[in-house]
């Protein structure tokens, strides 16, 4: 493909205001489709005569998804996300298809959404909120904590889970960060870098700013909670899978766990970015979770300010624009994920 080549590019999961940001960054050689609809096995033949297809992250890009694409011309799969479990990295690889993705957009967006978690559990806003506009005024029940002098755990040393480990040292919060690898970034922000099973056992709060991996899959599940303080907040912005969620409920049971702030859920595909309020949720365990009073649910919404919209597309529309100029058989892209 050239540069002025008209390059067909159909968009999943595509709500109105990922268009919106999509059509202020495209210009007139891209011939766009924007679809509400998530990429599946019902879906992926709107993706015929696409040579490019944008993605989000619940869009099942799965070995038979990408063989029907490759089957319909599609040579690049442009991710409008940062996080890439739900593509079949080998199968792609086989087929020859690209996949690139937006690493980073606003990692400020998430990082805050993260702290407004912690916040709102702690001193109970949510509760705050409706008992007011109710003309209650009773402070029975909304007790919270200092967040001064607490100990923080954070699990992943990336620019999200740094910020985060920043924001909370204002609150004079003492923070601990585990990642596999060595970080001297923590190291300048006076963050101590320590175990996994250390933070675990030492951390008030603990959250998770790490990718998921076959290695982090339930990552917090009924062994790891055990080692936990009694009364821990567990925070959970990154990924849904990251957390057991039959092992959360039995935490919420005993105890164990204080309160829960989740942006994520492990079977989200089926019910986040869209609005479920006329019918009957089939997910018991995510309707368990929402019965407990100390639990505060939010629809993947971390990421979703103006600043990470609008980085989002722009990041897509230069991976697509690179891919054209680069060709089908150029060097690594950019933005290109490595298969190994």
């Amino acid at each position: 493909m050239s540069d002025n080549t008209v390059t067909h590019v159909v968009s999943f999961s595509c709500k109105e205001y990922d268009e919106q940001a999509l059509c202020r960054v495209f210009d007139e050689t891209i011939h766009a489709k924007y679809l509400e609809v998530p990429l599946d096995a019902n879906t992926v033949v709107y993706a015929k005569q696409a040579k490019v297809i944008t993605a989000f992250v619940n869009d099942d890009l799965s070995a038979p998804i990408l063989q029907q694409l490759n089957d319909y011309g599609v040579e690049l799969i442009a991710l409008r996300c940062a996080g890439f479990n739900n593509v079949d990295l080998a199968e792609a690889k086989r087929l020859g298809l690209r996949v690139v993705r937006v690493p980073a957009y606003s990692p400020y967006a998430v990082a805050e959404h993260t702290i407004g978690l912690m916040l709102a559990l702690n001193r109970k806003f949510h509760k705050a909120y409706n008992r007011v506009r109710d003309g209650n005024f009773a402070l029975k029940g909304l007790l919270g904590f200092d967040m001064h002098g607490k100990t923080v755990g954070i699990v992943g040393a990336g620019r999200i889970g740094r910020l985060v480990g920043k924001m909370l040292k204002a609150f004079g919060c003492h923070v601990l960060i585990y990642d596999p690898y060595s970080c001297e970034a923590c190291k300048e922000l006076g963050i101590k870098q320590v175990e996994l099973n250390t933070l675990f056992e030492n951390a008030d709060i603990i959250t998770l700013h790490c990718p998921l991996t076959p290695e982090s899959t339930h990552l917090i599940n009924d062994q790891s909670i055990a080692t936990m303080k009694k009364g821990v907040m567990l925070i959970n912005t990154g990924r849904g899978a990251l957390m057991d969620s039959k092992a959360l409920i039995e935490g919420l049971k005993s105890k164990k766990i204080g309160y829960l702030g989740m942006d994520v859920f492990e079977r989200e595909g089926a019910l986040f970015f869209e609005d479920h309020s006329c019918e009957i949720i089939y997910d018991d365990e995510f309707e368990r979770l929402l019965t407990f009073p100390n639990v505060l649910v939010t629809g993947h919404q971390a990421y979703f300010t103006e600043e990470a919209l609008s980085h989002i597309a722009e990041t897509t529309a230069q991976n697509i624009y690179e891919y054209r100029k680069q060709g089908k058989d150029s060097k690594r892209l950019l933005n290109e994920i490595e298969i190994s």
